[in-house]
């Protein structure tokens, strides 16, 4: 398949997903796609941290971990392939921004590959679900980052392989930033392993990720009443 081939599937796999002329969805993926929309997420999982680490050197390294990940797949993102790639968004690009449904108020004049919605929130889940081990956060976080990345094509913003290659990224960043997170961390302190119904493996009270998962439930039904009451 050649590069014209490829561009053009792209296209087709776009017009698949972005069939937004439902107000309702519209209003509940604009809701989804903000960073500021998933804060309490945020909040929670610090929480989380804090809850089940017993010293600020193990928070900090945790912490700093995170942040990490999120330099790597953002910053590299941003500063890096974007300007180099310089690809036009699809409501940027002639050749879709007129066959393409948009959604009021969202924009951008940045590039287009790769999606850094999906390279962050895939880094973050991957870092807290390596951290944690608990198959239920695996699943929420990985669901969500998910449909971070979907609300992406949705509203026109990228390309699939924008978003494909971003969850990749994302992916390698978020373990590289864990395994960068252990070796230190580890060096300095014994590796324990917990066998409890009570808690995972690494020692995360299944009570505080039930606590995750609730937040990142209410987070979705908040965005569905939003989008309910400006619809009526």
């Amino acid at each position: 398949m050649d590069a014209v081939s490829i561009i053009e599937l792209d296209r087709e796999l776009l017009s698949f997903f972005n069939q937004n002329d439902n107000l309702f969805i519209d209003g509940v993926i604009k809701t989804l796609t903000s960073g500021i929309t998933w804060i309490p997420l945020y909040l929670a999982l610090f929480y989380i941290v804090v809850k089940n680490n017993e010293t600020m050197a193990q928070i900090f390294f945790i912490v700093g971990g995170v942040l990490l990940s999120v330099m790597l797949a953002g910053g590299v993102d941003d500063l890096i392939v974007k300007p180099l790639i310089a690809r036009p968004r699809p409501v940027n690009d002639l050749a879709t921004k007129y066959i393409i449904d948009t959604v009021y108020g969202v924009s951008s004049d940045q590039f287009s590959f790769f999606s850094a919605h999906a390279a962050n929130t895939f880094a973050i889940a991957t870092f807290m679900a390596l951290l944690v081990r608990s198959g239920i956060l695996n699943f929420g976080l990985f669901a969500w980052a998910a449909i971070n990345a979907y609300t992406r094509l949705y509203l026109g913003m990228h390309y699939p392989s924008d978003v494909i290659v971003g969850t990749l990224w994302g992916m390698i960043c978020g373990a590289v930033a864990y395994f960068m997170y252990s070796y230190l961390y580890y060096k300095r302190n014994p590796h324990i392993n917990y066998i409890s119904s009570q808690y995972t493996s690494t020692g995360y009270s299944f009570i505080d990720v039930d606590m995750v998962i609730t937040t990142l439930s209410l987070t979705v039904l908040y965005a569905l009443i939003l989008a309910t009451v400006n619809v009526f």
